[in-house]
């Protein structure tokens, strides 16, 4: 188990086969740059473990509302941006099935996390958003990512709504695997009958094939759509607005450029 400083509690479980792995930062379990550096380090040091599976999930009621507001501002979002996308390309890469289990809000980078991992186990009454259009930004990882879990139209709905579902509608367009009242618990039994018996050797080189060229894919439009963010949306206005209203939470004056 991490010190109890850390925002992320790792363990080894099922006889060293599961990697655990939780976000410790409740309520919120924002995901910050201690929270990306965290989980980064535990995904590329245990990536060369003879693993047949990770299960991500979170302490206290929510599983995460997201990204840092803050880290978003024009002086420290290049450095954020690069964090994130380099998390994500780990967990994309790594050679066994991440798992991930979702109570209360899942929202934001917190989402693009979990869109990063493999079957989403969640309660009924999850909800899940990306709701950084409401901010006058979009989500870059999110904008890749959930293409591949939903059909293009339920992504730009998602994506240009803001708007959050729960975790039964999430279930119906393909972006939940499963729904439990105990998420945790379906996502061990899922590790325990689909893969606790399987070879880990066999299991990686079987996630290398199935994920290499989305991946190859996934790290050129992450470059490219941290280009459009950084290069075109910060340099508009209401970009700015929009964080700086959230910040001072006030209504945002959009000046539509």
């Amino acid at each position: 188990m991490a010190d109890a400083t850390s925002p992320l509690r790792v363990w080894l479980d099922r006889d060293g086969a599961l990697l655990r792995l939780r976000l410790a930062r409740p309520k919120a379990n924002l995901c910050d740059a201690a929270m990306i550096d965290a989980l980064h380090d535990a995904f590329e040091g245990h990536a060369r473990q003879p693993l047949r599976g990770v299960l991500l999930d979170a302490e206290g009621p929510h599983f995460s509302f997201g990204a840092s507001v803050e880290e978003h501002l024009p002086d420290r979002c290049a450095q954020m941006l690069a964090s994130l996308h380099a998390l994500i390309m780990a967990m994309v890469r790594f050679p066994a099935p991440v798992l991930v289990a979702v109570r209360g809000q899942c929202l934001g980078g917190g989402l693009e996390v979990a869109l990063a991992g493999g079957p989403i186990f969640a309660r009924p009454d999850a909800m899940f958003g990306q709701p950084e259009i409401r901010l006058g930004v979009f989500a870059p990882a999110a904008s890749c990512l959930l293409p591949w879990r939903v059909s293009p139209a339920a992504a730009e709905e998602l994506l240009l709504s803001g708007r959050s579902i729960d975790g039964t509608r999430a279930l119906g367009i393909g972006l939940v695997h499963a729904l439990a009242d105990d998420p945790e618990a379906a996502a061990l039994a899922h590790f325990d009958e689909q893969l606790a018996g399987k070879s880990a050797a066999t299991l990686a080189l079987a996630i290398e094939a199935t994920r290499a060229t989305r991946a190859r894919e996934l790290g050129a439009r992450l470059a490219e759509v941290e280009h459009l963010y950084l290069h075109r949306l910060m340099t508009t206005h209401d970009a700015n607005e929009g964080l700086s209203a959230f910040l001072a939470k006030r209504a945002p004056r959009w000046e539509h450029r």
